[in-house]
């Protein structure tokens, strides 16, 4: 009895209650514990295991207008070999200094002027380009030159060595996208830088042979079979847009991505890059698209027409050689004012392999 009267008395003098006297022993709890390098998983439990994908990136759009006068000024300011690579990047507004156009891919618009080189090297980093501007530059990979024109798409795969010449008598410029910060991510980055004698590979190859040997149909005796990156360097427009034509005359014309084709490993149809996947797609005048989500955030870029793009209920233009991004889980839907052709490219094959690519509306 005496004891449950001292209790009463406690709480009637106000003094600290049971549950006062808890959140200070936890507080101390998590004070002591965070000098030993810890901390209390339920504390921020619902903050790391999210309901639903939370993405840091925000839609954006980079008009190339705006883009083009200022690549080219930057000719007149750093070469080609001074730069290694002239590139500008296109930070997502939300990402700035990260070099990051999503939370794993690397964007930006190089440029190479009449006569220059960018040096061969290589990197752990897959790389693809897609061409914007100009004709006549090439990318040589694995000792082929692959001369390119807009529309074309050119890949370079985990430590091929590559270089980049135009011989051609104008400027050229590309979009590039890289997956280093999924790479950085892994701390798995590696690249090498050929000595100064060897600013260009030596070619061993036909211009289009990676073509001619793996995406007709047939493949050359021995090639390999469990290859997990397409032996194939160039996909030219010249010869994937006219398959966008026979798939809307057919009428596989998907709802929310219009006519489109995947662009595939010929040995085995997977995916061009382990960690990269592209598509292009032709959308009818007239189209609009269903809502659609997925958990890879996308990059796009315009290779025919204009119209705009709705991103979580805001519109984004966008015009011939434009790039945007739709970041991950933001629903969105295209809507053309013409017919129009759209490139894009996102980490789905990565995300599909670990098992956690999700797709809605």
């Amino acid at each position: 009895m005496p004891s449950t009267a001292k209790r009463q008395d406690s709480k009637s003098n106000g003094k600290p209650g049971p549950k006062h006297n808890i959140d200070a022993v936890r507080e101390a709890f998590y004070e002591r514990i965070s000098k030993r390098d810890m901390a209390p998983l339920w504390k921020v439990m619902k903050s790391v295991v999210t309901k639903e994908p939370v993405t840091r990136c925000v839609p954006h759009v980079w008009h190339y207008d705006d883009v083009k006068a200022l690549v080219m000024e930057s000719g007149g300011l750093i070469s080609a070999e001074e730069a290694m690579r002239r590139v500008l990047i296109l930070e997502n507004p939300a990402l700035h200094g990260e070099s990051k156009a999503t939370n794993t891919l690397f964007a930006g618009i190089q440029m190479i002027l009449p006569g220059e080189v960018a040096p061969a090297h290589r990197h752990v980093s897959s790389a693809i380009r897609f061409v914007l501007d100009g004709e006549g530059a090439y990318t040589a990979v694995e000792g082929e030159k692959a001369f390119m024109s807009p529309g074309d798409f050119v890949i370079t795969a985990n430590w091929a060595p590559h270089d980049h010449g135009n011989p051609s008598k104008k400027p050229m410029l590309w979009l590039d996208v890289l997956d280093f910060p999924a790479v950085n991510f892994f701390e798995a980055s590696f690249a090498d830088y050929f000595d100064e004698k060897d600013k260009m590979q030596s070619t061993t190859r036909g211009d289009g042979d990676s073509a001619a040997f793996y995406a007709s149909g047939v493949l050359p005796d021995g090639a390999p079979i469990t290859l997990n990156r397409s032996p194939v360097i160039n996909y030219t427009y010249a010869r994937t847009r006219p398959i966008l034509d026979r798939l809307k005359k057919a009428g596989e014309v998907d709802k929310s991505h219009g006519a489109r084709v995947r662009y595939a490993n010929p040995i085995n149809g997977g995916p061009v890059l382990p960690t990269m996947g592209a598509s292009l797609a032709l959308f009818p005048k007239g189209f609009k698209g269903e809502p659609y989500r997925s958990t890879d955030a996308t990059i796009f870029a315009c290779a025919e027409g204009k119209g705009k793009t709705i991103i979580d209920g805001k519109p984004y233009e966008w015009g011939v050689n434009d790039v945007f991004v739709v970041p991950s889980w933001k629903t969105f839907h295209h809507e053309p004012a013409e017919e129009s052709v759209l490139f894009s490219i996102s980490d789905k094959p990565a995300q599909e392999v670990l098992g956690i690519w999700r797709e809605g509306n």
